[in-house]
């Protein structure tokens, strides 16, 4: 418990002098091999070799706050454009930048909402028609001819009326005459249809979506600056959002999913799973056992990215003991998915398993218990430390892993199966001779019960 005390403290590192938790980049990996492959392009390409980059005065986001906010609630492609752009130069920032400030989401009130709502717009007409429940009476822009997406210029650039929204981009105008005419019925309560005003063409649609993905690369970005952590990780609508793109990420944009999924990672040792019962007004309905179903969903995704910062978000997510109800129950799940992680030939990919697994083991005994009794789980972690693992880091974690699965006398008598591996490493490999002299401690100098029971008995 002192560990992982320690753990919370550091943001998921061992002791209390190490360096917090590192934020999530891509590509995906440790965070030890993160900083060594900084580290190594550091080396290659020093700051003053950075070039030129776009200057954004630092008083630009308190002149234009409101603006920012108004465009993007305005719905209109050429307002969303500009805010989106602006926004993404205002929230990036290269490592070590001098030149540029950061942008607080404090210094513009309501964008947090303003942003969320692009997403949630791309997200009402993300789904087929046939999966959609039930219609909704389209209000906003009622004065608005066109709201810039898609082909509506081109459309009404031959005919002043306003085509019908479900025709697509390939229709024309005399077919949509020739379908008015025959379906009279049809066009009386269009209006309260889903395919409503704003339901558009095959183009509209895609450029919705690129601006849900740029809102989502925004919030990432923000998620990377310390100011903006506790404000996103206490935001329910925020968190609601993101966990469902993660949900769907069969269906969802790729590269929306991962901006969603690597600003979750971002706000991990911040989050509390709680949050979804709380008072707090709620948008989407996510529930907390939603929430760990959407995790273990997609550390069971083919993609190397996302299962790997699924295992790291698992491995953050569980130092809060608040968390521990909602993810313990999917705890046989997590074991063979980190352990099958293990397996695989991708350095990264083995790093997120054992960190994660690093913090599991240090949250009860049943964890320790299930974790030693999981198969090829003591073989796979020999594995990584015996190869070695590039990063160095990442091997310590795995032997104090197997320290503490040594610590539960229920597992000695699986892991004397191991001695004589565990007295090889301990003579050949001097980093982790310490750890594996008190494994081999733990399993061969102290008494079993028996031997114990017969100090009771007979005095010895």
């Amino acid at each position: 418990m002192q560990k992982r005390e320690q753990g919370k403290q550091g943001g998921g590192a061992s002791g209390g002098s190490a360096p917090p938790a590192a934020k999530r980049g891509r590509p995906f990996g440790s965070t030890a091999a993160a900083a060594a492959a900084a580290a190594a392009s550091d080396a290659v390409a020093p700051s003053t070799l950075l070039g030129p980059s776009l200057q954004v005065h630092s008083t630009f986001a308190d002149q234009n706050n409101k603006r920012i906010v108004l465009a993007l609630q305005s719905g209109l492609k050429s307002e969303l454009t500009w805010a989106l752009n602006t926004l993404t130069l205002l929230s990036f920032k290269e490592k070590d930048e001098v030149r540029k400030d950061a942008t607080p989401l404090a210094k513009i009130p309501g964008l947090l909402d303003a942003l969320l709502q692009v997403i949630d717009d791309w997200r009402d007409i993300a789904l087929p028609k046939e999966l959609v429940k039930r219609a909704r009476v389209r209000l906003l822009g009622a004065n608005s001819v066109v709201t810039g997406f898609g082909n509506e210029y081109k459309a009404l650039s031959s005919n002043d009326a306003v085509p019908h929204p479900s025709l697509g981009s390939g229709s024309s105008i005399t077919e949509a005459s020739a379908q008015k005419i025959t379906t009279k019925t049809q066009s009386s309560d269009w209006w309260f249809d889903e395919d409503g005003l704003f339901n558009m063409d095959d183009e509209g649609r895609a450029e919705k979506q690129q601006c849900a993905v740029a809102a989502s690369n925004i919030l990432r970005n923000f998620s990377f600056m310390p100011e903006n952590e506790v404000i996103m990780a206490q935001h329910r609508h925020c968190l609601e959002t993101l966990f469902q793109c993660i949900e769907d990420h069969v269906t969802e944009d790729e590269e929306l999913v991962t901006n969603a999924l690597e600003t979750v990672v971002n706000l991990a040792p911040l989050l509390d799973l709680r949050i979804f019962s709380s008072s707090k007004p709620s948008y989407i309905k996510i529930t907390e056992k939603r929430a760990a179903q959407a995790i273990m969903s997609i550390l069971g995704s083919a993609v190397k990215a996302w299962h790997c910062a699924a295992a790291e978000l698992l491995g953050r997510l569980i130092i809060n003991p608040d968390n521990e109800p909602f993810l313990l129950p999917f705890a046989p799940q997590i074991y063979k998915r980190l352990v099958d992680l293990l397996s695989l030939q991708a350095s990264d990919a083995q790093a997120a398993a054992v960190g994660a697994l690093y913090n599991l083991a240090e949250v009860n005994m049943d964890c320790r218990l299930k974790l030693a009794s999981e198969r090829w789980a003591v073989d796979r972690l020999l594995k990584v430390i015996k190869m070695p693992h590039p990063v160095p880091e990442v091997c310590r974690k795995a032997a104090t892993i197997l320290e503490s699965l040594a610590s539960e006398p229920q597992n000695r008598a699986m892991l004397l199966a191991y001695e004589n591996t565990f007295a090889e490493i301990l003579f050949s490999d001097g980093k982790y001779s310490d750890t594996f002299a008190r494994i081999l401690y733990e399993l061969t100098s102290r008494p079993s019960n028996k031997v114990a029971t017969a100090r009771g008995i007979w005095g010895m």
